[in-house]
This record gives structure tokens, C-alpha cells and sequence, in this order.
């Protein structure tokens, strides 16, 4: 390693810190249009269901050109509704990779079903096809491939795959909202997609949120039953269902922000081009964008066998970094006794020991993004 006196500041032998992420900067900046926007809900007083909703559903659905969009109130609970929208329970089989955040496959057992754990491919990150093929049983009912980090799965296999078995796909669109494949937004590819508006999104509430989108008619009326406790109209309930909906200061502050995604994910996208010319010789393994993908950069990862010293040596040179994930879910303690756990991950588990995630929030400046890149080439 070079002498770290070399990564300080001359001037002031101060440490320029870089946050990993700052969502203070952004809703700040906005804190104008948030306070006026919030102020009209609650004069009007419509906070569940209201015209806010009903507005930001139509957006989101343009946005991901979908013919349906239903708010709920997280990305967990939009997974949920989607695999309840199939009837899939107890008895029934989804495949999920293997490395991905938990709630891709707690919603499956929450139902009673089975979640299969499928090895990653190791450039992407993303659910590998042919493992997909492998794992498919009789009892497989759904398929939820993960555009994980801002990059989509390829949609094109595993669809062609799903629809040649008659299995569903439910895209797990948490982190990848504006990203496509072959030129087609996420989301609206498969039978549905699930969005999580978490406030680390790129594009975030002000706390939980989340949506499905859809192109089906029949499976949209069946989500907005299920996220009103199972009720089509008002007071009659024709099945179990439950209380998720999207509430109208969230989404009224999603819409402020709404108009700003494109503009962030290109910021995120300026932010990784930096990395791609400043990087370089650096001993770390680089993201790879799929072909046909454009790619959202949610996360911008890179790998490094000497992974934990290089993150502490970020700590110690005032760079913030994260881990996404340190555990695959074949390792997670809930989720260690499935069949399909028994397997061998050797992508999903190498992925958890090397990846790190460096700053690349659309806040960051370009000053900031230079401290980074300086810092990790003097590792």
C-alpha cells in the first residue's frame, strides 16, 4: 500500500469524507415541493386511497410502459400480493436466486410456499437460466428473477424458459426502476413487477412504500382487492386479504420526485462512467453491463479478494462503503433448512465475500467521486 499521508488533504492535512449515501442533500433540495405537496393532502384529508395515489399509480405505469399499477405499501408486501394474485401456497415451488436481500423469499414462506434457491451468474449477479431450467419441478409456479443492483436479469431466457413451462415470473424490481432490457423498461416484462419505493431507492419515499405493475386487467383487479383487505367494493370482502396500501403523503411525495428519477439515474450513470476511466489498475474487478441491459447503477459494486481490508481502509480514509450482501440466503438462519439449501452456491458465496459498494448516490459530487477513486488506487 501507498503512504496514506499521500491520501490527505495538503492544504489542511484534513480528511475529505465521502458519505455513501446522502439523503439528506436530496430531500433538502426538495424540501419546498415536499412541504407544500404534503401540506395540500392534509388539507384535503384524503390520506389512504386518495387522488395522490390514484395519480402516482398512472405515472408509474407510464413509466414502466405497464397498462396497470397498484400502490401497496412496500416492495415486501408488492412480492406478497403477487405471488398471492397466483394462488400459490402451500405445496407450490418459486424459484429465487440465491443472492439477493431476504425479502425476495420471505414472502413465499409467509404463503406457505417453498422458495427454491438458485447459484447466480457470476458477471451480473443475476438469476442464471440454465440453473433455472435445472431446478424447475412439477410444483414450480413462479420464477422471480432479481435486477439486482440497478442491472435487469436476462429477461429474454428466462422468460422463454417460464413460458415454454407455463410458469409465472414476478420480477423483483426493488432496485432497478428506469433500468431495460432490449429497450423495454423493467417491470412490466413478466406477469408482474415489484417495486420498492424504500428511501434509499432511486427513487425513494419519505418511508415504506411500494407497487406491482402489471399488463394483465384481471390480475390487477385482483391486487387491488387483496391490498384492501379482499374487498372489490366497499364492505364486501369476497376473500382474505389484507391492509397495504399506499398512503397519500408517500406517494404524494414520490410524485415530487418522480419527474427527477431519469435525471438521477443519469447522474448514477455519469457517476460509473467516472469509476470505469478512474479505476482501472486498480486490482478490482469492475461491473459488467449485460448486453441488451441498461443498467441503473442502484449499487455501484465492485470486487476485491482482499475485500474487508479495503473497506476498512476506505472507513479510515473518511470513504463511506457497504456490503450488499454479506450472507447469501442459503446461509441465512431462516432459510438453511429448505431442500434446495443444501446445494452448492459457489457464485452466490463468492460474490458475498468480495463485493463492496462504493458511492454513487446522484448527490455525489464530482470532486467527491475523485477523492474515492483516488483513495481506492492508493490501496
Amino acid at each position: 500500500m501507498k503512504k496514506e499521508k499521500n491520501t490527505k488533504q495538503k492544504k489542511t492535512g484534513k480528511i475529505q469524507k465521502v458519505p455513501f449515501l446522502n439523503l439528506r442533500a436530496q430531500n433538502q433540495a426538495l424540501e419546498k415541493d415536499l412541504l407544500i405537496t404534503i401540506q395540500q393532502v392534509i388539507r384535503n384529508s384524503r390520506f389512504i386511497l386518495g387522488p395522490e395515489t390514484k395519480a402516482l399509480e398512472q405515472e408509474v405505469a407510464l413509466f414502466c410502459q405497464a397498462k396497470h399499477a397498484i400502490g401497496v405499501n412496500s416492495g415486501t408486501d408488492a412480492l406478497m400480493l403477487a405471488l398471492k394474485a397466483l394462488n400459490i401456497g402451500p405445496g407450490d415451488e418459486v424459484i429465487v436466486p440465491d443472492y439477493t436481500f431476504i425479502a425476495t423469499a420471505t414472502p413465499v414462506l409467509m404463503l406457505g410456499a417453498t422458495p427454491v434457491l438458485v447459484d447466480i451468474e457470476p458477471e451480473t449477479f443475476t438469476l442464471d437460466p440454465e440453473l433455472v431450467l435445472r431446478a424447475i419441478t412439477s410444483k414450480t409456479k413462479a420464477i422471480i428473477p432479481v435486477h439486482l443492483y440497478g442491472q435487469p436479469a436476462d429477461m429474454s431466457r428466462i422468460l422463454k424458459i417460464a413460458r415454454s413451462k407455463k410458469i409465472a415470473v414476478i420480477e423483483d424490481a426493488a432496485q432497478s426502476l428506469g433500468s431495460a432490457w432490449q429497450g423495454r423498461p423493467v417491470g412490466a416484462l413478466g406477469d408482474m413487477g415489484c417495486i420498492s419505493f424504500f428511501p434509499t431507492k432511486n427513487l425513494g419515499a419519505l418511508g415504506d412504500a411500494g407497487m406491482v405493475v402489471t399488463n394483465s386487467a384481471r390480475l390487477a383487479k385482483r391486487l387491488r382487492s387483496l391490498r384492501d383487505h379482499g374487498a372489490e367494493v366497499k364492505y364486501c370482502h369476497t376473500e382474505l386479504g389484507y391492509n397495504t396500501r399506499l398512503d397519500e403523503i408517500q406517494a404524494a411525495a414520490l410524485r415530487v420526485k418522480l419527474p427527477l428519477l431519469k435525471h438521477w439515474n443519469d447522474r448514477r450513470k455519469s457517476i460509473a462512467a467516472a469509476y470505469a476511466r478512474g479505476l482501472p489498475g486498480s486490482a478490482l474487478e469492475l461491473p459488467l453491463v449485460r448486453k441488451h441491459a441498461e443498467h441503473v447503477y442502484h449499487q455501484y459494486v465492485v470486487r476485491s479478494k482482499k475485500r474487508d481490508a479495503l473497506q476498512a481502509y476506505a472507513t479510515r480514509h473518511g470513504i463511506g462503503t457497504a456490503v450488499h450482501y454479506p450472507r447469501p440466503l442459503h446461509q441465512q438462519p431462516v432459510l438453511a433448512k429448505l431442500p434446495s439449501a443444501r446445494k452448492k452456491f459457489p457464485h452466490s458465496e463468492k460474490a458475498a465475500k468480495e463485493i463492496l459498494c462504493l458511492p454513487i448516490a446522484p448527490e455525489c459530487t464530482d470532486q467527491e467521486i475523485k477523492r474515492v477513486i483516488e483513495v481506492i488506487k492508493s490501496f
